[in-house]
């Protein structure tokens, strides 16, 4: 597989520069230990007032739970996560427990769990794709997923695979440089939009 670690602009931790988005898994089957690592990030990482409004669902491949995932995946995202070992669906809780009014935040926190997932996940050795594309309607219905809680997306996890058993245009997504924006065009002083010269 070709190198796909992060060309940056300035030095940042070699986690961040290794964790990308493949479509390619290997049907290796993720060892307890490493999930349970993985899971134990996401539970340490920080939520406005200690709230925690992320809870997983997860299938390995072959069983009913990952049937059920795959069934709410777009057509698209059905081509390659048939390969991956594991898959999940990550949902919300949006009301505060200490006093049931809107937690206004539950989806940057559950955000944050992903990432604490998705960087555990890379230094495993292995690697999440998350997605948005998947019926969340469709994932209330088969997990009874009740209200005040929302499914905000899906993921895999997995060990890298080899490209070539994807689809050509696929084949060309795995291969294709990652790229991202200027820090300029996000990081701003004094107005919105104004480029800051702090960095």
């Amino acid at each position: 597989m070709k190198d796909k670690s992060a060309k940056t602009n300035f030095q940042i931790h070699e986690l961040l520069t290794r964790r990308w988005s493949p479509r390619a898994f290997d049907a290796q089957k993720i060892e307890k230990e490493k999930l349970q690592r993985i899971f134990e990030a996401a539970r340490w990482s920080p939520s406005a007032s200690n709230e925690q409004p992320w809870h997983f669902i997860i299938g390995e491949k072959g069983d009913e739970t990952f049937a059920r995932i795959f069934e709410t995946l777009v057509e698209f995202n059905q081509l390659w996560v048939k390969t991956a070992p594991l898959a999940g669906i990550i949902v919300g809780r949006e009301n505060l427990l200490s006093n049931g009014k809107i937690n206004f935040w539950y989806k940057y926190d559950v955000g944050q769990a992903a990432a604490h997932m998705s960087f555990q996940a890379t230094h495993e050795g292995l690697f999440v794709h998350q997605m948005g594309g998947f019926d969340r309607e469709k994932a209330r219905e088969l997990f009874h997923i009740p209200e005040g809680f929302e499914a905000i997306s899906a993921f895999t996890i997995g060990y890298i695979g080899d490209y070539n058993v994807l689809h050509p245009n696929l084949q060309r997504l795995e291969l294709e440089e990652r790229t991202r924006k200027s820090t300029d065009e996000f990081v701003f002083s004094d107005n919105f939009g104004k480029k800051s010269e702090l960095i």
